[in-house]
């Protein structure tokens, strides 16, 4: 028996004897229990989940199934090939993990220090499993292909999306899936809607130059950079709903600043940086033009060189409607309408799944996992878990949704 096999028990020999979906065996669910659990108790780092990558490999691989790879350092897949022909499409999961410690007192917390998965990684990563098998064993109901695939370094920039596009993730493939864990909804429940459903997320950088240090005493005569560094923020604050239209989602968020060390000495260098967000296109660039704008400008009016550059992050997410449509019917015919939460409004959080989707349609799916107090922490919390009762149904759910995108009537696509 391999060490995977001790730790996660035998195959589930009972996928291959499924006839449909009331076949799926009731050993899925703890098997993707242990599964997430020995995720979370080993986190690694964006482009470092070497480990993470190798236990996934050994799970697909005791199960019959061939896997490619690795791609993007250590990104994998494996294509579910249906027994009738038709298109290729895609579920996606991220691996990696955050660089917070993990505070929890359970038996599967983190232990690596510093690491943790907070951001429901290791679940997103169960579910694209418990798809893989269930697909597997459902090959006859398969009209075309699914590639499950594993993605690095969701969190980083830049991150692992694009890496995984180079490398030939997107290769045939006409429409492209992911889910994402929601502590605000309870287990059970799914959380929709067409269109932008997270922000785009860039960073920026703006550093106030000046010709030399100067004396507190004596501010007139030098360049005050951080007297500088105020004014810029103050009217960077200002941009959205004055400058952008206010009907748009958006936001700018200035979170570090960076100067002198003595109480007396006016520093020659003010450092500051943040991220801004849309769910608009068009409102991406142009804030990022308002940003070199008006920090040239007020510079340049005070005497002082200035630097602005940015780290390009994540797109918005923009689901196709008809792809919501389907997933909302499967939804209400397995588990009725009561398992709906219609999204009001995007989440200015980003995910880089929207890089996937600049090339095929898709949508990304908000998946319940709360129950109680310790379900209910936000993402990136230090005491951040889930309930594990929503592994398995959401596995079925979206292998349900995969096979019935594969059965519509197509015209050589999706």
């Amino acid at each position: 028996m391999t060490e995977t096999q001790q730790l996660i028990g035998s195959p589930l020999d009972e996928l291959n004897q499924m006839s449909d979906f009331s076949a799926v065996p009731q050993s899925l669910s703890p098997l993707l229990t242990s599964i997430r659990r020995h995720l979370h108790k080993n986190p690694e780092i964006g482009l470092g989940e070497y480990e993470t990558s190798r236990f996934i490999r050994e799970v697909l691989e005791m199960h019959g199934l061939e896997v490619q790879g690795p791609f993007a350092e250590t990104g994998i897949w494996v294509d579910i090939k249906g027994e009738h022909p038709g298109p290729m499409i895609a579920f996606r999961a991220d691996m990696d993990a955050l660089p917070i410690q993990d505070t929890k007192d359970v038996p599967h917390a983190s232990v690596n220090d510093g690491l943790a998965h907070l951001c429901g990684h290791d679940v997103h990563t169960s579910f694209a499993i418990g798809v893989a098998l269930i697909l597997s064993g459902l090959r006859h109901l398969m009209h075309g292909s699914v590639r499950v695939f594993f993605q690095p370094n969701e969190e980083g920039i830049p991150s692992g999306a694009p890496l995984m596009i180079d490398e030939g993730v997107l290769d045939g493939v006409e429409a492209v899936f992911a889910c994402h864990v929601d502590p605000t909804l309870p287990v059970g429940q799914y959380g929709l809607t067409p269109g932008p459903i997270t922000a785009s997320a860039d960073r920026f950088r703006i550093r106030v130059l000046a010709p030399t240090t100067g004396h507190s005493a004596r501010p007139h005569q030098s360049v005050d950079t951080i007297w500088i560094a105020t004014q810029i923020m103050s009217n960077l604050y200002q941009l959205i709903g004055r400058v952008t239209d206010s009907r748009n989602s958006a936001i700018l968020s200035i979170c570090r600043i960076h100067a002198g060390e003595a109480y007396n000495v006016l520093p020659a260098v003010t450092e500051l940086g943040g991220t801004f967000r849309c769910t608009e296109h068009d409102d991406r660039t142009f804030i990022r033009e308002q940003i070199v704008r008006t920090a040239t400008e007020l510079a340049k009016i005070y005497h002082a060189e200035i630097q602005v550059d940015f780290d390009d992050g994540a797109p918005p997410v923009v689901n196709d409607k008809n792809f919501v449509k389907l997933v909302e019917e499967t939804i209400i015919e397995t588990q009725g309408p009561e398992a709906i939460f219609e999204i009001p409004r995007p989440s200015m959080g980003a995910e880089d799944f929207a890089y996937y989707l600049a090339h095929v349609p898709g949508m990304l799916l908000r998946v319940g996992t709360s129950s109680g107090p310790e379900t209910s922490r936000p993402l990136h919390d230090s005491n951040f878990d889930v309930d594990e009762s929503s592994l398995s149904p959401t596995a079925q759910l979206m292998s349900r949704v995969l096979i019935k995108v594969l059965q519509r009537p197509t015209n050589g696509s999706v």
